[in-house]
């Protein structure tokens, strides 16, 4: 390992070199051009270099790329090649490594330079066969531990379990406490970077919200978040002026393995964020995933996308925040029209508004278009195809949303909110209720901090009977009263569930327990007042053991769509209908399978 480690530094003390000579330190482009090719080969990312990739990477051009179309790459390549070949043709000469790009490829190579010819005139006449023999011998040992050591070292990488790391929130140093969007947008986007990055298990952003605002321990914030490494920060936003410091502290003794300072402009944010996730790679020696995310965007639209993402962080789940994060989004969209990350928070926050508050005309559409967009500019977007799976299951087409649901977990396993969405919005409205645990965990692994994940499990643990195992994660959840309420009425202890859930602002399940427990009259006068919502109203009917009415209000439901029919028809409280033929039709009529 410390032989493959000194080779890789080898090549980059001779990378930095060629950059500082003549050739190089003038011409910025093919400097990067070098830097790059040379930085993906030594973190064993081959894969990586290609034209497309490169274009885009190297050289600013658009996701869309077509290099048929436009040979930059190629042609810069050549440049390359030459300006290498000068370089060591001149003030290189004596260097004790070379590097080439050898045509055909854009993999750099290095070996030593070839040694002068010994004349026979010079070269010793009596040297021992043996002893020729023996030196061949040795550097063939040499050769087979270097290769023993690097096959060992990539086994390490890849058998190794990921590493549990937190990004608590970056504290807002400026004088104006109207720049904390800008820290909670840029510490939500350091989350998502580093959450693509292979051998990285990073906690959601949810749960390191918790910690903002109050005096930082990262011993106990290691222990909540189930991390190994903390990293925490401040940034200082003033103007066009950023300044960023971050360290990596590891959380068994407060040792800091990786820190930097960052003084720039405001338009080097995207390259900062890379660069911090680059010293974390470094530092716990890792590899970064081709798929990470950079974006070439105007400082205006950035700026507008982190309010945006700031603005939903700060909500904690509830509608305004997501109503004001559209509006923002579109404007982000109108300064950028090539800005992926834009679409596809614009698709979240049209399916938080209309999965969460009930179908709207024309959101669907909207939700749909914005995800596709996305996709269009970047394929390997993680959170449009998750806003593609959602927008799927509201219109029922159950394959292509599983679809959409899984390629969003396999290009970001570690966000939170793919395996909640897939939970809640396909395999709970299907009935695949285990399955939907399961994802849930998952989530609440990622996230387990979260309150939104906990009152998922609660809810997922309800619908499959494990009543004990749901009041645990209902102390943890945001609806903390109302589904312990739930859980008191699944237990058989009405009256408990009446004092409970009568202390709740506008309880879902108030009526449900009135009529569990014997009080038809008072359930009846609820049900009369709540006419215009039928998921309330067929709570309290089933309540009663009504079953007719029961089903003329779920009817009623059936305009918010299969997935909130779906998930109704998994709840505890409505177990008396379960085997009525009526479920079918219902099931039928709003496209579930049944």
């Amino acid at each position: 390992m410390q032989a493959a480690e000194s080779e890789a530094n080898a090549a980059r003390r001779q990378m930095e070199r060629v950059l500082a000579s003549a050739g190089f330190s003038r011409n910025e482009r093919l400097a990067r051009f070098l830097r790059f090719v040379i930085e993906q080969h030594l973190e064993g990312k081959d894969s990586a270099l290609k034209e497309s990739v490169i274009a885009i990477e190297v050289f600013g051009r658009r996701p869309d790329h077509d290099p048929t179309r436009d040979s930059i790459v190629r042609t810069e390549a050549g440049r390359l090649r030459s300006r290498l070949r000068e370089y060591y043709g001149g003030e290189g000469k004596g260097d004790g490594l070379v590097i080439e790009l050898p045509k055909g490829g854009y993999t750099p190579v290095f070996r030593q330079p070839e040694a002068v010819p010994v004349t026979t005139a010079s070269r010793p006449a009596d040297i021992p066969s043996r002893r020729r023999t023996g030196r061949w011998l040795l550097i063939a040992l040499v050769a087979l531990a270097l290769a023993v050591t690097a096959v060992s070292w990539r086994r390490f990488l890849h058998s190794n379990a990921p590493i549990p790391i937190a990004v608590l929130p970056l504290t807002n140093v400026s004088r104006d406490p109207a720049n904390d969007y800008f820290a909670d947008g840029l510490t939500d986007e350091i989350i998502r970077n580093l959450s693509i990055i292979e051998g990285l298990e990073v906690r959601s952003q949810t749960s390191s919200f918790v910690f903002k605002g109050k005096p930082r321990n990262v011993r106990e914030a290691g222990t909540q978040l189930r991390a190994d490494y903390i990293l925490e920060g401040s940034v200082l936003h003033d103007g066009q002026k950023l300044r960023i410091n971050a360290q990596l502290v590891r959380v068994r003794d407060d040792f800091p393995v990786w820190s930097g300072r960052f003084d720039r402009e405001f338009t080097d944010v995207v390259a900062i964020q890379d660069e911090i996730s680059r010293g974390i790679v470094n530092s716990l020696r890792l590899k970064l995933n081709s798929g990470r995310r950079r974006y070439e965007t105007s400082p205006e639209a950035y700026d507008l996308y982190l309010r945006a993402r700031s603005l939903e962080i700060q909500s904690a789940g509830l509608r305004a925040g997501y109503n004001q994060s559209v509006g923002i989004y579109q404007e982000a969209i109108a300064k950028d029209p090539s800005f992926a990350p834009a679409y596809a928070g614009l698709a979240g926050a049209y399916a938080f508004q209309s999965g969460t508050f009930g179908d709207r005309a024309g959101e669907l559409a909207k939700m749909r278009a914005a995800a596709e967009k996305a996709l269009q500019l970047d394929p390997l977007l993680d959170e449009a195809y998750d806003a593609l799976g959602m927008a799927f299951a509201r219109d029922a087409q159950w394959e292509q949303s599983e679809k959409s649901f899984r390629r969003a977990i396999n290009l970001q396993a570690n966000r939170s909110e793919s395996h909640d969405d897939f939970a809640m919005y396909l395999l709970l409205p299907l009935g695949r209720v285990d399955e939907a645990v399961r994802q849930a965990r998952i989530a609440e692994k990622a996230d387990p901090l979260s309150r939104e994940v906990q009152s998922s499990l609660a809810y997922l643990l309800l619908s499959a009977g494990r009543y004990d195992e749901a009041a645990s994660h209902c102390e943890k959840a945001s609806d903390r009263i109302e589904c312990l309420g739930r859980v008191r009425i699944a237990q058989g202890r009405t009256g408990e569930a009446v004092q409970m859930l009568a202390a709740v602002p506008n309880p879902r399940y108030f009526g449900h327990a009135l009529a569990r427990a014997g009080r038809r009259e008072e359930a009846e006068k609820l049900a009369a007042t709540v006419a215009t919502n039928p998921f309330q109203q067929a709570l309290i009917f089933a309540g009663l053991g009504d079953k007719d009415r029961t089903f003329q209000a779920l009817d009623r439901m059936t305009g918010q769509g299969p997935v909130r029919i779906g998930r109704a028809l998994t709840l505890p409280e409505l177990a008396l209908i379960r085997g009525d033929s009526r479920v079918n039709a219902l099931r039928k009529k709003v496209g579930l399978p049944e």
